[in-house]
């Protein structure tokens, strides 16, 4: 077998290993109840000069840090142990389910990450002291984080909104979904514990984007 045809037919296999990758459609990764924190709020929870410690890297340089801390709601019920990710933000922030609601007594509405306006109150309680946030706490939209070059294969641009599906022992279409594009991304949607459950979905699974 001569040179060009080997390299033809390797070419062949890699561009059908590809398209077979490409037809997998996007990862997804559940995303537990989590809490991001300000600078001075750490130093508040886990005392003055502290820095999380990684625990497991995430995407765009973002952590699970070692460190949890107890969230508090304005009727008294706790929920324990809810991690915290890093780095530090310039605002803190509360992730929780639905479901974190009923057993909380709380109401937080459905917003991206960082829009906190009007969002619901928590306390966060930690080691070394407590704080008190009079809004921060949110119900995190479905979302996907993907880069650039995913972002122009699907033809889609930051904030986009698209339609994805499942096809699983519980098929299942989500709408509305926001589109995140960033370089340092990796290409995933995020959903919470709620959907994940309700539809039989677990991390590594994967969605076909239907429209935009």
């Amino acid at each position: 077998m001569d040179n060009n045809l080997q390299d033809m037919i390797a070419k062949a296999v890699v561009d059908i290993i590809k398209q077979k990758e490409d037809n997998k459609g996007i990862k997804v990764g559940v995303s537990a109840r989590h809490v991001h924190l300000s600078q001075e709020h750490l130093e508040i929870l886990f005392g003055k000069g502290h820095e999380l410690t990684v625990k497991k890297m995430l995407m765009g340089n973002q952590f699970a840090a070692e460190e949890c801390v107890t969230l508090v709601s304005p009727s008294l019920r706790t929920i324990e142990g809810v991690r915290v990710l890093g780095p530090v933000r310039k605002q803190s922030q509360v992730e929780i389910s639905r479901t974190d609601t009923f057993k909380l007594k709380v109401s937080p509405p459905v917003r991206p990450s960082g829009e906190l306006k009007g969002s619901a109150p928590m306390a966060l309680v930690g080691p070394k002291g407590s704080i008190f946030l009079n809004e921060g706490c949110i119900i995190a939209n479905r979302h996907i984080h993907m880069t650039p070059a995913e972002a122009e294969k699907y033809g889609i641009k930051d904030n986009d909104i698209v339609d994805v599906e499942i096809q699983n022992s519980k098929p299942t279409r989500f709408y509305n979904v926001q589109v995140r594009v960033r370089e340092d991304f990796n290409t995933e949607m995020h959903i919470d514990t709620d959907d994940a459950n309700a539809c039989a979905i677990k991390t590594g699974d994967r969605v076909v984007i239907l429209e935009k």
